[in-house]
């Protein structure tokens, strides 16, 4: 709940408006029962119609001002959490772009889009809630006990004596609700990861016909999330019952005795009519402290998740001292590094914790200088995409040192690092935008370079194909493209801005091979001052490159140029062979 008040402290000034409006529109409603009994017993027996006129104009204004200033304190609550919600949202969007890979697979994907969701929601309800329901609730609920004891204090006791048995239900039920929403939460989190794993793979769950066993898993898991929220919906609502009986029975009571009193003279009629106003205010103002505490349970477990997130160090920023002479020839160097991935579950069950983890990498040494180019090769799950992650301060390394000019990656702020690199990943994303923005990304790339990125790419004559003449213009969607003109895109998005140093993961696999030998003679030829790191199963696609490592389960079997590695290393010369015969063939 600290998030919450947080928030509301930024905009204290705004809601404080609103809480003050509320304030006096819930006022204006206690007047009205009171202006009502008065009119009954005293002004309407004496007979005067002007007084009876005056009073009953008074009451109409009364009654108007109530609903228009509940209306407007209504308006301004709604306005208020949304600008909150808003802020939660962008704060919470801000800190997760910018989470190390070890924090955002420690919360895992589907988890940070529910908390962005359906979490950040459920404060935005808390927040309005709090500018509305918990003013005029405890207001209604104590001012109507304050004004029936003026009235009369012995029909009074009746709701003195129900109130706090009531009270203390809903403080014990809420209490137990908390928990029981946090859960809720996390089986949403499942929901969230099995729809967006359905959706994202459709054509493959289609593709296999398993479009039964997708909504069976879904199923399960929707079930399992509903049969939580019922669970905790079921004991939210124990003080429902309860409390409508109480006020049933107060009700009754009200009723009774108040008949008793009138008769014997005791209580005026229209005190009676009056206190079953305020009785249902007060009824009102129980069942408004039901909903609060409701709401409340649902926004502090929500705000809880969200605060984790909002809590987690911001590594981006930290820089350590670097007193080593930088080589000034020296681009990349790995001195001994050795990583392991943690588990990627959530934050809240951090069952791995002291397990003993595999290494992805294990002793990884080499270095590139300037002019250099490094070819990295292997099987499916050696460690290749764990060095670029690694090298783009993705996960810092367990042990070891990684340099980048000379630096210490330490040494670096995270955008001054990544600014050197222009990077295509395995299953990189195309934006549903234009061409000519997924290219740019919005960096005011020169159209130059964007055109000359475009065709080391080898991408310009599709784009120019596209949709009668559109070309750069045109917008598109990754289901419109075939992979391999997915490839050439991503890449010419990397190449757009000459970076220094160039990282194409796996990025022609889709390309035929005459395409692949075409993109990498163009790269070579129109950024000679890049190096190139190249990530490939195929050998052809690293053979010309000055340096390659061999990997295999995370260590370096070998590493050298080709003919050396064809001399040393017996698993590339098999891969070689393997390859280049089919070529041949």
């Amino acid at each position: 709940m600290k998030l919450i008040f947080s928030y509301l402290n930024k905009y204290k000034a705004a809601v404080a408006v609103a809480i003050f409006i509320k304030l006096i529109g819930t006022l204006s409603e206690l007047l009205l029962p009171y202006i009502l009994e008065h009119i009954i017993d005293n002004v309407v027996p004496s007979g005067n119609l002007p007084l009876v006129l005056l009073w009953g104009s008074g009451m109409f204004v009364t009654a108007f001002l109530c609903r228009l200033f509940n209306v407007k304190a209504n308006r301004k609550a709604i306005d208020n959490a949304h600008r909150i919600s808003y802020e939660v949202r962008q704060s919470l969007f801000e800190k997760t772009i910018s989470l190390t890979g070890a924090q955002f697979d420690s919360f895992s994907l589907p988890s940070l889009i529910s908390r962005m969701t359906s979490d950040s929601y459920n404060v935005q309800q808390a927040v309005q809630q709090f500018q509305t329901l918990c003013v005029r609730a405890p207001i209604m609920l104590v001012g109507g006990v304050m004004v029936a004891s003026f009235m009369d204090w012995h029909m009074a006791m009746i709701m003195v004596v129900i109130l706090p048995v009531l009270i203390a239900v809903i403080l014990f039920v809420s209490s137990r609700g908390i928990p029981m929403y946090r859960k809720v939460q996390e089986k949403l989190d499942v929901v969230v990861r099995l729809m967006r794993e359905s959706i994202t793979g459709i054509r493959v769950v289609r593709a296999l016909s398993k479009e039964s066993y997708e909504m069976n898993r879904f199923a399960k898991a929707n079930h399992e999330m509903m049969k939580s929220d019922v669970a905790a919906v079921t004991v939210m609502a124990i003080p429902g019952p309860l409390m409508q009986m109480a006020l049933n029975i107060g009700l009754t009571a009200v009723v009774f005795i108040g008949a008793q009193r009138v008769n014997a003279g005791l209580m005026k009629p229209g005190v009676i009519l009056a206190f079953l106003t305020y009785f249902n205010m007060i009824a009102m103002g129980v069942m408004g402290l039901n909903r609060i505490f409701m709401t409340m349970s649902k926004a502090s477990a929500s705000a809880d998740r969200i605060h984790a997130v909002l809590l987690e160090p911001d590594l981006g920023t930290s820089v350590i001292e670097d007193d080593s002479e930088p080589d000034s020839d020296e681009v990349i160097a790995f001195d001994h590094v050795n990583f392991a991935y943690g588990e990627s579950i959530t934050h809240e069950t951090k069952a791995f914790a002291g397990e003993q983890r595999e290494n992805a990498l294990d002793d990884i040494s080499f270095t590139v200088k300037k002019g250099e180019s490094l070819g990295i090769i292997g099987p499916t799950g050696c460690g290749k995409t764990t060095i670029i992650n690694l090298m783009m301060n993705f996960y810092d390394a367990d042990s070891g040192e990684i340099r980048i000019d000379g630096r210490k990656i330490g040494a670096y702020q995270k955008q001054e690092l990544r600014r050197k690199f222009g990077t295509v990943f395995q299953n990189d994303m195309i934006f549903q935008d234009t061409l000519h923005e997924n290219i740019n990304f919005g960096r005011g790339i020169e159209e130059e370079k964007i055109e000359t990125a475009v065709e080391s790419a080898q991408a310009l004559e599709f784009i120019q194909s596209i949709d009668e003449g559109l070309a750069y213009e045109a917008a598109i969607k990754g289901a419109n493209l075939s992979g391999g003109q997915k490839q050439r895109i991503l890449v010419a998005r990397a190449l757009a801005a000459s970076p220094e140093i160039l990282v194409l993961d796996d990025s022609s696999s889709a390309l035929d091979y005459k395409t692949d030998a075409a993109m990498r003679r163009s790269i070579t030829e129109s950024y000679p001052d890049s190096t190139l790191i190249m990530i490939a199963q195929r050998v052809s696609s690293v053979m010309n490159m000055t340096k390659i490592l061999v990997l295999d389960n995370g260590k370096c079997i070998g590493y050298g140029d080709h003919e050396t590695l064809m001399k040393t290393c017996a698993p590339y010369r098999e891969t070689y062979e393997i390859q280049m015969g089919d070529m041949n063939e």
